[in-house]
């Protein structure tokens, strides 16, 4: 755990490619979160913080992958059917008991360890449907190659294997993997404790009514929603209004028992911002103009030790500048070891035309065509402030710095919403 230095977020710079935003952000800002030791039934989504070696192989002992019959492939008969003596019956937890000798045939079943003998033991297990049991007796087809159907101990992990890494996000498959080798519980990072709050006279929380002049506050209920996501411990300061000293006040209070507050809107120099006079009070707040769109500067600062996001106001501005700023901002300052989200390649169901130097992203609905790629047509309504085209979308298209014409039909990068919320 480290606290933020100074002037991490300081930036003084002109128009900056978000590539280079991350880029710096990477570089200055480390992990503010401890750790804890979780069940594996906590563990999900939860960010790793220690390195997990196997102590055990998986599996611990060779086994058979099949229901039928282990035998010495040396017992076989080339040319022809071989009938063995069934000298003993081998079931999942159930080792035979003793060694296997030349010349019989043994009954095993599927996960079930093979037996020992001479030479290492039974070799090949031929499976049930392909045999036939003859009292005593099973009668076994020419022409199974040695080793079918038999598996090795570690095959998956080796005992002393690094089998998960610090910085992961533990998934299903990484909270099943820890408990094959015996891991009740991890360690992992402690929760990012974010405080979220809206400003305005003219906000309404959606719960109260809204007198004539007033708007609805969706925003705040998106951030603390992507929050969720991001596994974040997340407080509610609700609205506060356009005061400087209450919204001081309330900066002051949260920032003690938080890592992150965060907002949008009323961060920029008008006479009703009152965010940023208020965050100066205690630390300091810089605005980072990015060559981007949709999405306005984004303010980072911190109140005292603790870090400050300001997103922009319109609703699909805010949400683009979470998922591609403030959301690797927040899982570096979880200690997640990797922050980028996958694209994908589509074809462009639409011609579009942009500014040369900056990254565009439009919001784009995934549909099939009879084949090939997904094709990914841009929502009709594209303004900023447009929240259903946010909802009508699979995720966005980007475009980036160098284009200036999209073709329809050409190959573009795709960003699902579902890697970054």
């Amino acid at each position: 755990m480290a606290q933020l230095k100074d002037d991490c977020f300081a930036f003084d710079g002109g128009l900056m490619p978000v590539d280079d935003a991350l880029t710096i952000l990477a570089g200055r800002v480390a992990c503010v979160v401890g750790t804890e030791e979780v069940p594996l039934r906590q563990a999900l989504g939860r960010i790793l913080a220690e390195d997990v070696t196997a102590l055990r192989n998986v599996p611990p002992h060779d086994n058979s992958a099949v229901d039928g019959y282990a035998v010495y492939h040396a017992d076989l008969n080339r040319d022809a059917e071989t009938r063995l003596p069934v000298a003993g019956r081998i079931a999942a937890g159930h080792p035979l008991g003793g060694p296997a000798e030349r010349g019989k045939a043994y009954q095993i079943f599927t996960g079930a360890p093979m037996p020992a003998g001479a030479d290492g033991g039974p070799d090949t297990v031929f499976m049930a449907e392909d045999a036939e049991a003859a009292g005593d007796v099973v009668v076994l087809p020419k022409g199974l190659k040695k080793g079918s159907n038999r598996r090795f101990a570690g095959e998956d992990v080796k005992q002393g294997d690094v089998i998960l890494r610090a910085g992961q996000i533990l998934r299903a498959q990484e909270i099943g993997l820890a408990a094959s080798v015996g891991r009740g519980k991890l360690t992992v990072r402690q929760k990012l404790r974010a405080a979220v709050f809206s400003t305005g006279d003219e906000v309404r929380d959606p719960a109260d009514g809204a007198p004539e002049g007033c708007i609805f506050d969706a925003n705040r209920y998106t951030v603390m929603s992507l929050l969720d996501g991001l596994g974040c411990a997340v407080t509610d300061l609700g609205i506060l209004p356009d005061n400087p000293d209450a919204i001081a006040k309330a900066l002051a209070g949260a920032e003690a028992g938080h890592d992150l507050l965060i907002t949008s809107g009323g961060v920029s120099a008008g006479e009703e911002d009152h965010v940023k006079a208020a965050v100066e009070r205690r630390g300091s707040i810089h605005f980072w103009r990015l060559a981007i769109k949709p999405g306005r500067p984004v303010a980072l600062g911190q109140v005292g030790d603790t870090a400050f996001v300001g997103l922009p106001g319109n609703p699909v501005a805010a949400m683009v500048t979470f998922m591609l700023i403030a959301r690797p901002l927040i899982m570096m300052l979880s200690g997640a070891a990797d922050t980028d989200a996958p694209r994908f390649q589509v074809k462009a169901g639409f011609a579009y035309k942009k500014k040369a130097g900056r990254r565009e992203w439009a919001r784009a609905k995934l549909v099939r065509n009879g084949g090939g790629m997904p094709v990914a047509e841009k929502r009709h309504s594209s303004g900023a402030g447009i929240l259903t085209s946010m909802v009508d979308a699979d995720g966005l298209v980007e475009l980036p710095e160098d284009l200036t014409e999209l073709k329809e039909g050409a190959t573009v990068d795709f960003l699902p919403f579902r890697e970054v919320t």
